[in-house]
């Protein structure tokens, strides 16, 4: 991977990471990842989710936006979410870690979260919590970086492509 480059989105580079964002949230949910979606999902609703929902919390602040990129193409995405309430502000939020399927398999998901808990200790941030469809390929890999299971809620969200309903699963890791 020495043409791979991790980096924080600033506000000035999301008008020019919309597509490569775009693209790789449409490849994943038609791929079955379970990030709040389900089919038909298109590239406008990809679109609409970063420009309406992710952006506006980047610009005020409230979420840091990590990417993955090889050569000049955005493969994989992280977010931090930390703007708690004050009696949480000690704790972050990991949301819709996305990697492009033609990238996947590559470490490019353990590195992007490897950085996400470097800016969480930067911040001061002691907590970091997470949900992820229970089982899925996700869960091993949050294991591995140290993630403790608080518990599964059966029944969560309904499957990305059928009325199937599944767990999730919450967990957390204490940053020393």
């Amino acid at each position: 991977m020495t043409d791979m480059r991790f980096e924080s989105l600033t506000s000035n580079d999301l008008d020019a990471a919309l597509p490569d964002l775009t693209e790789i949230l449409h490849a994943c949910v038609n791929k079955g990842a379970s990030v709040s979606f389900i089919e038909p999902f298109g590239p406008e609703d990809a679109r609409a989710f970063w420009h309406d929902k992710v952006f506006p919390s980047v610009r005020d602040g409230g979420t840091l936006l990590m990417i993955a990129r090889s050569e000049d193409k955005i493969v994989g995405t992280v977010q931090l979410q930390i703007a708690m309430p004050p009696n949480q502000a000690h704790r972050c939020e990991v949301a819709k870690l996305l990697v492009h399927p033609d990238f996947r398999k590559r470490g490019i998901a353990t590195l992007l979260m490897e950085m996400l808990e470097s800016e969480a200790r930067t911040l001061r941030k002691s907590l970091i919590t997470l949900d992820t469809r229970s089982g899925d390929q996700a869960e091993p890999l949050y294991i591995m970086l140290n993630y403790k299971i608080a518990g599964r809620i059966p029944n969560f969200a309904r499957a990305t492509d059928s009325d199937r309903l599944d767990s999730t699963t919450y967990m957390y890791k204490i940053l020393a």
